[in-house]
């Protein structure tokens, strides 16, 4: 009979997917045959000829299970979808048999399975098929992801749990994630003093990490939806700061932090040569990731073609250096398949900071 999961937060931005990928490479030390599923996709790829919810996706192609491809992403909200079923143009049934259906049949492939959530307790319910909803329908126990803190979580967690219990969904772990290091301790004694109660299960997963956290040069790319030009080796690196280059060209490059990702204006030619010339010197690579050149005037043909010639990372751009740096600091990195300093960092750790034998005992 196959064990399953169901993976729910509080909020975006928990660290949902990074959990499933922590349990992923938990359980295949344990069950033989570990699947996953993300029966709700929001945010949609086209992934080996068919529409798939991207972190579906990515757990097909790191994990190599591009076979059971067509059940991981059994209901993506593509561009429409909400639309026609709101209008009765698809059957109300349609949802919850794609997901039923899907599930089934990966059961009977996988020893244990992963089923992550989309965001909070009621997302989906635009479809009639929220995260609680899901949970309950395929009788999968609940971890419920939420970030760091002790109040904010107490009540993010509460109003999480009001949808969860109406549903009839069997909620048996909480997870802070992105804990401060020196509050640790601290935050999950509170914690687990607050939902004792309840019986639930309060076990602690991730400190914050800017490894994690930051994104990488093809995030930005991706992003501003332009292409990253450069040494396509370095497409996964992370960039730890975003920097405007706005000072004098000594004083930019004196002030470099580590693997800084540098915003210049076009028209800054010393600072853009200056830069180029010392992508090849490893003290300064290491604190100088890529460049973004920002604004309407074009470079002089000289200094486009040392930039191109040092194959430093480097998007080119349109918009103000002052647009483009606001835009890269409201953004929230996410994991992708591309990320493997990420990911191989997640694999390393997950056995320090999550305790699989409990969260498993809790499943029974």
């Amino acid at each position: 009979m196959c064990r399953k999961i169901f993976i729910g937060a509080t909020g975006q931005h928990c660290g949902k997917t990074t959990i499933s990928l922590s349990l992923m490479s938990l359980a295949r030390r344990k069950y033989a045959r570990v699947g996953f599923m993300k029966p709700i996709g929001p945010k949609c790829i086209e992934y080996l000829g068919l529409t798939m919810d991207k972190d579906a996706a990515m757990f097909a192609s790191v994990f190599g299970m591009q076979q059971y491809a067509p059940l991981m992403s059994p209901l993506t909200l593509t561009p429409g979808f909400t639309r026609r079923f709101l209008d009765g143009q698809l059957d109300a049934a349609t949802p919850a048999r794609a997901i039923q259906n899907a599930c089934r049949e990966l059961e009977q492939h996988h020893d244990f399975l992963i089923i992550e959530g989309a965001g909070h307790g009621g997302v989906g319910s635009v479809v009639g098929m929220n995260n609680a909803q899901v949970a309950a329908m395929l009788e999968a126990p609940v971890l419920m992801v939420t970030g760091g803190g002790i109040g904010n979580v107490i009540d993010a967690v509460e109003l999480n749990l009001a949808l969860y219990e109406r549903e009839g969904s069997s909620v048996r772990i909480i997870m802070p994630n992105k804990l401060l290091p020196e509050k640790r301790e601290y935050s999950m004694a509170y914690l687990t003093r607050a939902f004792q109660r309840d019986g639930l299960l309060v076990t602690g997963a991730f400190d914050y990490s800017r490894t994690l956290a930051d994104p990488t040069l093809q995030h930005v790319a991706d992003l501003l939806e332009l292409p990253l030009h450069g040494d396509p080796a370095d497409r996964s690196r992370i960039c730890h700061t975003i920097q405007l280059g706005a000072a004098s060209s000594q004083k930019v490059i004196d002030s470099l932090e580590d693997s800084t990702l540098l915003i210049v204006t076009s028209s800054r030619d010393e600072l853009i040569v200056t830069a180029s010339s010392l992508h090849h010197i490893p003290e300064f690579r290491v604190r100088l990731a890529g460049l973004i050149v920002a604004g309407h005037a074009p470079m002089s043909n000289i200094t486009e073609r040392i930039l191109v010639d040092s194959n430093i990372p480097y998007i080119r751009i349109q918009e103000t250096t002052s647009e483009v740096y606001y835009r890269l600091r409201e953004h929230v990195s996410k994991i992708g398949p591309d990320d493997t300093e990420k990911i191989e960092l997640i694999h390393a750790i997950a056995e320090k900071y999550l305790n699989f034998d409990a969260i498993d005992a809790m499943l029974d």
